[in-house]
């Protein structure tokens, strides 16, 4: 009678340990695939822009492309050519690249802040001349995903051209668009 209750506390304390043992080697397994972080995404954009430089709304279209590197870092280069929607003949062409942070994830959404840096061209309309100004944008904005490859986004930016003729011009606007992740 006292052999099998060492018996059953042997089994016992053998169950617990042999439990105890085989979590502990669970956390030294090496993971059998990782998701990478790098990815290329490329979309479209329909925009609406106060130029700052008449009180009327530009409109145009554009495109874009984000290289994402490293957990949420990444590149985005864009380019907007606002001709829809002209005051005079007035437009804005905008071709921009810079750094693009991912904030934090979201139920479907992923929120982004950029800020990029490049040129602008500009119209000012027929027989007047044009011009090539330095840019700098800040802004941001929400990718909604609609699948593993399709996206939404809503994108907000404020532009900073610090040598305007003598001036700084800023113009700032929102654009929507869809995307596509290449890989």
């Amino acid at each position: 009678m006292l052999l099998r209750r060492y018996r059953f506390a042997f089994f016992l304390i053998s169950v617990v340990f042999c439990g105890l043992a085989a979590q502990q080697v669970r956390g030294q397994v090496v993971p059998a695939a990782v998701k990478g972080s790098l990815s290329l995404t490329a979309g479209g954009f329909v925009s609406v822009f106060q130029p700052d430089y008449v009180d009327y709304k530009l409109g145009g279209v554009g495109g874009y492309v984000d290289l994402n590197i490293f957990r949420g870092y990444g590149i985005e280069a864009e380019g907007r050519w606002q001709h829809f929607h002209e005051y005079y003949g007035i437009s804005q062409d905008n071709y921009l690249i810079g750094p693009r942070k991912k904030i934090f994830h979201f139920w479907k959404a992923q929120p982004y802040v950029k800020v990029l840096g490049g040129f602008s061209n500009m119209n000012f309309g027929p027989g007047i001349g044009t011009g090539r100004f330095n840019t700098i944008a800040f802004g941001g904005g929400t990718d909604i995903r609609l699948d593993r490859r399709w996206s939404v986004r809503g994108d907000f930016e404020y532009q900073w051209w610090p040598d305007f003729l003598g001036d700084r011009l800023n113009p700032y606007g929102v654009s929507v668009g869809m995307n596509y992740r290449i890989f």
